[in-house]
């Protein structure tokens, strides 16, 4: 059976909530989508996610929730994330924090194994190696089904495209968040892995990666301090689509997506 995951990169604020609500649905009834993986760990006001906002990702059709570096800046998500299966901390943190890193989680009958990682390249929460985390977490996802996603939260690029090819072949789709860049390198790796750098932003492109131009300029131009605010325009959901064969897990296509509060910017599917 072919399936088809969709990927969604970094939700930032309310902007990027509300568009979440407002397109989702829609979109994977109009797509066929069968799975949703979203990174929420910039919902809350930009920084961290509280469990009122991961409740709504759920209602508006999001099937499980990575989170990444900001997973722990607001409290009340902690005794939520042990409690719900279906949002993840990275799972090379290490292993007394709460909730988990991987798991498998079933809608409509298809099993995803979701394992989340955040690398150590220019990252300033020190967490262990994920190369070999990813090998521990898919062996054990391998049992219970073939259909495994990636979300490999970190800076360095070089850090992303090695972890596609380390897993190619053993993950069904890979794909890269924190940089809130969506990158043009979608395609199926030679043993069949989906794989993109970065899903990009979802939340407003009228910024400097989700804050207010004009903070951020006056930050970096004089060098004095300027609280970050969250921007408002030109709001986008930016991802990814691999369509994956669920009895094998290997990916037949992949394509960037791209959602304004108008019509799909469409992009040919990569295979």
């Amino acid at each position: 059976m072919r399936v088809k995951i969709l990927a969604i990169g970094d939700i930032v604020g309310r902007p990027g909530r509300a568009l979440v609500r407002e397109r989702l649905n829609s979109y994977r009834k109009e797509e066929g989508i069968h799975f949703v993986v979203a990174n929420a760990e910039n919902i809350a006001g930009g920084s961290g996610i509280l469990p009122e906002e991961a409740d709504e990702l759920f209602r508006s059709g999001v099937n499980a929730i990575t989170c990444g570096d900001h997973v722990w800046a607001k409290k009340e998500i902690i005794p939520y994330m042990d409690k719900t299966p279906a949002i993840f901390r990275p799972a090379n943190y290490p292993a007394e924090q709460p909730g988990r890193g991987a798991a498998v989680i079933e809608a409509d009958g298809l099993k995803v194994g979701v394992i989340h990682l955040q690398g150590n390249v220019f990252m300033n929460t020190p967490a262990g190696n994920p190369f070999k985390m990813a090998d521990t977490c898919i062996a054990e996802l391998k049992k219970l089904t073939p259909v495994i996603v990636i979300d490999m939260h970190c800076e360095a690029t070089s850090e992303k495209v090695a972890m596609g090819w380390h897993t190619d072949g053993r993950a069904s789709f890979v794909f890269g968040t924190h940089t809130h860049i969506q990158t043009a390198d979608e395609r199926v790796l030679p043993q069949g892995t989906a794989y993109i750098t970065d899903c990009g932003m979802t939340g407003p492109y009228e910024s400097v990666i989700g804050r207010r131009i004009d903070r951020v300029l006056h930050r970096m131009t004089t060098g004095m301090p300027a609280y970050f605010e969250v921007a408002t325009g030109d709001v986008r959901i930016c991802g990814a689509v691999a369509t994956i064969d669920s009895e094998t897990g290997r990916a037949l296509e992949v394509k960037r997506v791209v959602l304004t509060q108008g019509a799909p910017i469409p992009a040919p599917p990569v295979r």
